[in-house]
């Protein structure tokens, strides 16, 4: 994996325009203990349609919080990242370790 990374990052050095993938996780202001996992290029735009409610699966818990978000130099790492994050390891850990319970 770590090889991997720094491919990745060695050829994103090479171009002059920086893209970068984040991988976040909101919580609802309605209830607190509903999390979701998300990625995108654009994280201000995407959070403004998460209040939104422009986004199917979070429009009937808005507003919604952003509580941790991770940059990647690629879409793949970044993807790879948030598909950890939904499995059940993934769940324990962002649990114990990225956000904190309210």
């Amino acid at each position: 994996m770590c090889e991997k990374i720094a491919k990745t990052v060695r050829r994103s050095a090479k171009s002059t325009k920086r893209d970068f993938h984040y991988v976040y996780i909101i919580r609802s202001k309605k209830d607190c203990s509903d999390l979701y996992i998300g990625m995108t290029s654009d994280l201000r735009k995407r959070l403004a349609d998460h209040n939104e409610q422009r986004v199917r699966y979070t429009k009937g818990l808005a507003p919604w919080e952003l509580v941790y978000y991770s940059a990647f130099p690629s879409r793949e790492l970044a993807r790879e990242f948030e598909t950890y994050l939904k499995s059940h390891s993934g769940r324990a850990f962002l649990r114990k370790r990225l956000i904190s319970p309210d």
